[in-house]
């Protein structure tokens, strides 16, 4: 049935039928529960149901997680959750292209604020859940870059101790220089304080998050060797690679490919991949990665398998070709 619901959410325009969209799955998720898993892997010292994620972004503010669990996905990345809430950019802000299956964003971290995501996942905690939950991470739009750490620090501090892992989200194009701590010296400095803060939280709770870095497709491989050897050692948990992209490939529809933002869905693939290879190579074999952007189909997703990455996430492919892209995802990835 799903090509007649994409048919009419289609008719809607992108942001209102993301809206409906999680009304839709937060209303399921307290009816049904999530199919059992047997595909268990273990990454980051996490036991994961299995190697499927949804990314960041498409539940930014932990409204619709036993919904999304119950479309099999071994693991739910909520966010990008700022300290203080925040709108994002004006609207229009998300558009789409059926001829391309591609998004381009510029929705610029819009979000309900670390308080209110932070409640709402400890109310999710209260009862069983079967999927690991992550937290991404950012700062607010007007923290001046030179104060983003400590914005970074409070989310840490929230999330910590309701979260399965907790992403560092210094990639996204929407948020004016946020990209610049990517950097050598500035992602140093803001991936080691985070870690140090992390086990002091850790000793004081008695359990240790695992820490990853969200980084952009759009690194040259000069770029992505830098990260990668701040990733080494600062002691960050994994990578995620990567997140949508400034570029144009050619091809795109033209009045698509104007709009200002990020890139997501099928021409970040071969731009996705080459960017967890490049990784994979810099960082060597013990470092995970999580390997998103592009993953339409199966033959995706074993790419990126292929290319290096541990666990795939997807977002643009669900909202191209529906739920059952995660159960084709998740036989392509086990066998």
């Amino acid at each position: 049935m799903f090509p007649l619901i994409r048919r009419l959410l289609f008719l809607l325009p992108p942001e209102a039928a993301h809206r409906l969209t999680l009304a839709v799955l937060r209303a399921w998720g307290e009816v049904a529960q999530a199919p059992a898993s047997t595909e268990s892997v273990r990454v980051m010292g996490l036991d994961f149901p299995n190697r499927v994620g949804l990314a960041a972004g498409l539940d930014k503010d932990a409204l619709a997680v036993r919904g999304f669990a119950n479309l099999g996905f071994g693991f739910v990345e909520v966010g990008t959750v700022t300290p203080r809430p925040q709108p994002g950019n004006p609207k229009p802000r998300l558009f789409r292209s059926s001829r391309d299956r591609a998004l381009i964003n510029r929705m610029g971290f819009n979000s309900d604020g670390m308080r209110v995501v932070r409640e709402r996942l400890v109310q999710l905690r209260r009862r069983p859940l079967r999927t690991l939950v992550g937290v991404n991470i950012g700062k607010n739009r007007d923290t001046p870059l030179a104060d983003a750490l400590d914005d970074y620090r409070r989310g840490l501090a929230a999330m910590h101790d309701v979260a399965d892992y907790v992403t560092v989200n210094i990639s996204s194009p929407n948020t004016p220089g946020l990209r610049d701590l990517q950097a050598g010296d500035a992602a140093e400095r803001l991936l080691a304080t985070l870690a140090r803060e992390r086990d002091v939280l850790g000793q004081a709770s008695g359990g240790r998050v695992p820490l990853a870095v969200k980084v952009a497709p759009d690194l040259d491989s000069d770029g992505l060797r830098d990260i990668a050897a701040v990733v080494r050692e600062t002691g960050i948990d994994a990578v995620i690679a990567g997140n949508t992209t400034l570029s144009r490939p050619g091809g795109l529809d033209e009045t698509f490919a104007k709009q200002q933002g990020g890139l997501s869905g099928a021409p970040l693939a071969p731009l996705a991949l080459d960017t967890v290879a490049n990784l994979r190579e810099a960082l060597g074999p013990e470092v995970p990665i999580i390997g998103v952007g592009g993953i339409l189909d199966p033959q995706a997703g074993r790419a990126m398998r292929c290319a290096g990455a541990d666990l795939v996430q997807v977002y643009t492919g669900l909202i191209f070709n529906g739920p059952g892209l995660v159960r084709a995802l998740r036989t392509a990835l086990d066998d």
